[in-house]
């Protein structure tokens, strides 16, 4: 960039400022600084310097006040200053040009920085959304594997306890089956033996109520077998026999109870009748528990 003075026109332009009114270092500093508009502020040491060489050659003159140089231009600096009239209107040219290329230039640097950055920060992003993109693109791939060897794993769990409980509900069908053939035949086998013995015992129970009902002897005393087969033959021959031996034994016990208990309500039992009951009854539970009983053999 070019220099905003060239040779000796600053020293003309300070003594344009003093001319307007008079002013101290500092002030004259600000006010070169706001007629650039901010663009450019000379420094202490340059102006400082031109402003006592000034003083030097009677141009200006100043005064203390508060301890600070108040520099005022004299009528040889005014003299100097009117004999350059034409150099001063060429020099606020030169300013306001020097304005424009300081502003111009600075622009451009702004921009020319600006576009650096721009494209820095593109190239950072481009680079940066590249990596963010690999990383979430790997991430992604990780868990979709993580997703798909757990959804194997159950899918093998639920294929093996699907399988064991196939095999765990076919065994217990056959158990039960197997269970249920055996209370089939259990419940056979018991029913047989039920049958076998109500037969041989229906005709005890027969005898010995028929010779109890008839006033006869009780089953041990003499003749007294043969009255009893012959009364009990006909005995609870109503009562048509089922399919279940127990319940049959039940029917006849209870026909035996409620005839022996009607003879004794219509025609009373006196204390001897009733020792030769008991007499009576003991020899037939005797007999008919002996026929009940399995076979010792």
């Amino acid at each position: 960039m070019p220099p905003v003075f060239a040779h000796g026109r600053l020293r003309l332009y300070l003594l344009k400022l003093l001319d307007e009114a008079p002013r101290h270092g500092y002030e004259v500093i600000r006010l070169l600084e706001e007629r650039f508009q901010g663009l450019y502020a000379p420094s202490a040491g340059t102006v400082y310097p031109r402003l006592a060489k000034l003083e030097a050659e009677g141009l200006v003159t100043y005064a203390t006040e508060g301890g600070r140089k108040v520099y005022s231009i004299t009528e040889a600096g005014r003299a100097e200053l009117a004999d350059r009239g034409g150099e001063l209107a060429d020099l606020e040219l030169e300013i306001r040009d020097s304005v424009s290329e300081l502003a111009a230039e600075i622009r451009d640097d702004v921009r020319g920085a600006a576009g650096d950055l721009r494209r820095e920060m593109r190239a950072a992003a481009a680079s940066s959304s590249t990596r963010v993109e690999d990383e979430g693109w790997k991430a992604a791939k990780e868990e979709l594997r993580k997703a798909k060897a757990e959804w194997k794993e159950q899918a093998r769990r639920a294929k093996d306890e699907s399988r064991r409980a196939r095999e765990e509900a076919h065994q217990a069908r056959r158990q039960a089956k197997e269970a249920q053939e055996r209370a089939r035949e259990e419940v056979q086998r018991i029913a047989s033996q039920l049958q076998e013995q109500f037969a041989k015992s229906s005709g005890v129970l027969g005898g010995l109520a028929g010779a109890w009902l008839g006033g006869g002897a009780p089953a041990s005393a003499p003749g007294a077998s043969t009255a009893a087969s012959d009364v009990g033959s006909g005995w609870a021959e109503d009562l048509s026999p089922t399919t279940d031996p127990i319940r049959d034994l039940d029917r006849l016990l209870d026909r035996f109870r409620d005839e022996i208990r009607d003879a004794a309500r219509d025609h009373g039992v006196s204390p001897a009748q009733l020792a030769e009951a008991r007499a009576h009854l003991a020899v037939a539970a005797t007999r008919v528990t002996a026929e009940l009983r399995p076979d010792p053999a």
